[in-house]
C-alpha cells in the first residue's frame, strides 16, 4: 500500500505555477475495476489510480477470485469472470476507509450466490450504510447492517433480486451506483429517481462496456434505468486525471499563480465540476483549454491564474456537484473578500470526518471568522495566520490546510495526514512541483 507522512508542515510560499498532472480519478478506478471484474472478457485500464482505496477495491475483488495484474506504469489488465464467476471469499473483504468501495461492493455482491461480509478502519465501520442497504432490501437482498446502520455489512448469498422504481431522497452516486449494479443481477428493470444530478461514471462506464441505461432529465431531477439481467463486455478504459486532486491545485493557482497554473489532462464530468463553477463566481480566472474526450469522459487542461476573490452564496444547485471539493472551497472562502455562504451541504457531516466542523475548528485555529451551521458555514474572509491544525485523518482536509499556507502569515503544522494516501498517494510531490512549500515533519506509516 502507498504510504505517506503522518505530519505535515506547510510554509507560505511566494507563488505557484508551472505545469502539472494530477493522478487518475478514483471515481472511475473503482467502477472500472468492480464493473470489468463481473464483465465477459478482458477490460484494460490506463491511467488507474493506484491509491490504497483503489488497491482495497482490487484485494476484495481478487479475494474473489478476479485475476487483475496492475503494472508500474498505471496500466492494469482485469480478467472478467462474467456475471455468475465470482467465488466466495475465505475471509471478511477490508475496504480500509473507501466508503465508495464498500457501498458500491453492496450492491455487486448482493445477488451473488454467497455470503460476504464487507468492513473497514476505524473511520468507515463509523459511517452510515443504510442508505444503500434499505433500497437493495427491496430488490430482495438480504442485508443486516450493524449498530447504528454501520459496518460491518453482511450480504445472504442466493437471493433472487428484482427491478424497482426507487427515489432517492437526496442525490447521492454511491447510492444509485449501488442500485445499478444490482440491477445487473436483477430480474427486470431498476428505476432509480433523483431530486439532482449526481457523478454519472457508472451510467457512462455500463454503456460504454454494452448497457445502456436509459436516462431522462426532467427540471432538476433525474432518472436512470437499467432492465436485468445484464451482461457486460471487457474493453478499454481511459481514466483521466482526478477533479478532485486537481481541486486543491486550482484553489493554489487562484491563491498564488502569478503567471498562470496549468494542469493538465483533468476529467471535467459536469456532474463533477462544481467547484469550478462556484470559484468562477468568487471571480476565480480559470481557463478550459484543449477540451477532448478521453473514453467515456470529457478531459481538458485548466489554466489557473491568481485572482482577486470575493465572498458569494453557494446556490444550493452546486451543492451536490462540489461536495467532496468543499474543504478546499471553504480554503478559498476564508481568503476571500467578505462573506462565503454554503447551506444544504449536511452531507458532508457524514464523509470520513464531520467535514464542517473539523474545517471550521481549523480555520479558527488560523484566525478565520467561520459561523458553524448544522447544513454548512459562514466564512468571513481575511488574513490567515500560521497554527497548529488536526485533519483528523480526513485526506481531504489536510491537503485543504496545505494549500490554506500560500496565504497564512507563517507555517501551518498539519497532523493526522496519512490517509492522503487514500486518494493522492503523491500529493507531496505533485504540490512541491506546483511551488509550494510542505515538508514532512514526525513520524510516517
Amino acid at each position: 500500500m502507498p504510504h505517506h507522512p503522518n505530519r505535515l508542515r506547510a510554509s507560505p510560499a511566494s507563488a505557484v505555477g508551472g505545469r502539472i498532472g494530477v493522478p487518475g480519478d478514483k471515481s472511475i478506478s473503482h467502477r472500472a475495476l468492480m464493473l470489468g471484474a463481473v464483465a465477459e472478457g478482458t477490460t484494460t485500464v490506463h491511467g488507474f489510480l493506484a491509491s490504497e482505496d483503489c488497491l482495497a477495491t482490487q484485494a476484495a475483488l481478487e479475494a474473489m477470485g478476479v485475476a487483475i495484474e496492475r503494472r508500474a506504469d498505471g496500466l492494469v489488465r482485469i480478467e472478467g469472470v462474467g456475471p455468475h464467476g465470482l467465488k466466495a471469499p475465505r475471509k471478511t473483504l477490508d475496504l480500509g476507509n473507501s466508503g465508495t468501495a464498500i457501498r458500491l461492493l453492496m450492491g455487486l455482491l448482493a445477488g451473488q450466490p454467497f455470503d460476504s461480509t464487507l468492513t473497514g478502519d476505524a473511520s468507515l465501520v463509523q459511517r452510515p450504510m443504510e442508505r444503500v442497504a434499505a433500497p437493495l432490501r427491496l430488490m430482495g437482498a438480504r442485508i443486516t447492517t450493524s449498530a447504528g446502520g454501520r459496518p460491518p455489512v453482511t450480504i445472504g448469498g442466493g437471493a433472487r433480486l428484482k427491478g424497482v422504481d426507487y427515489t432517492l431522497p437526496m442525490a447521492s452516486a454511491q447510492v444509485k451506483s449501488a442500485l445499478l449494479l444490482a440491477a445487473l443481477s436483477a430480474s427486470g428493470t431498476t428505476t432509480v429517481r433523483s431530486p439532482g444530478p449526481s457523478r454519472d461514471h457508472t451510467e457512462r462506464m455500463l454503456e460504454a462496456m454494452g448497457v445502456r441505461p436509459a436516462l431522462k432529465s426532467a427540471g432538476a431531477g433525474h432518472t436512470v434505468a437499467i432492465t436485468g439481467p445484464a451482461t457486460l463486455r471487457g474493453g478499454e478504459v481511459r481514466v483521466p486525471g482526478d477533479f478532485s486532486s486537481a481541486a486543491f491545485f486550482l484553489v493554489a493557482g487562484c491563491l498564488a499563480a502569478r503567471d498562470g497554473l496549468l494542469i493538465e489532462n483533468v476529467g471535467i464530468n459536469p456532474t463533477r465540476v462544481g467547484l469550478l463553477t462556484i470559484v468562477r463566481k468568487m471571480g476565480g480566472h480559470v481557463e478550459l483549454r484543449n477540451e477532448r474526450t478521453m473514453g467515456a469522459e470529457p478531459v481538458a487542461d485548466l489554466f489557473v491564474r491568481q485572482s482577486e476573490l470575493h465572498g458569494i452564496v453557494v446556490p444550493p444547485e452546486l451543492v451536490p456537484l462540489a461536495i467532496d471539493e468543499f474543504p478546499i472551497l471553504f480554503i478559498a472562502a476564508a481568503a476571500a473578500r467578505g462573506e462565503t455562504v454554503v447551506s444544504g451541504a449536511d452531507e458532508l457531516r457524514k464523509k470520513e470526518t464531520d467535514r464542517i466542523a473539523v474545517m471550521a475548528a481549523g480555520l479558527r485555529a488560523l484566525g478565520v471568522d467561520v459561523e458553524e451551521r448544522p447544513d454548512g458555514a459562514r466564512i468571513t474572509g481575511g488574513p490567515l495566520r500560521g497554527g497548529s491544525v488536526d485533519s483528523r485523518g480526513d485526506h481531504r482536509i489536510a491537503m485543504s490546510f496545505a494549500v490554506a499556507s500560500l496565504r497564512a502569515a507563517g507555517p501551518i503544522e498539519i497532523s493526522s495526514t496519512a490517509e492522503v494516501a487514500t486518494s493522492f498517494p503523491t500529493f507531496l510531490d505533485v504540490a512541491r512541483q506546483a511551488g509550494l512549500e510542505i515538508a514532512a515533519d514526525g513520524d510516517s506509516r
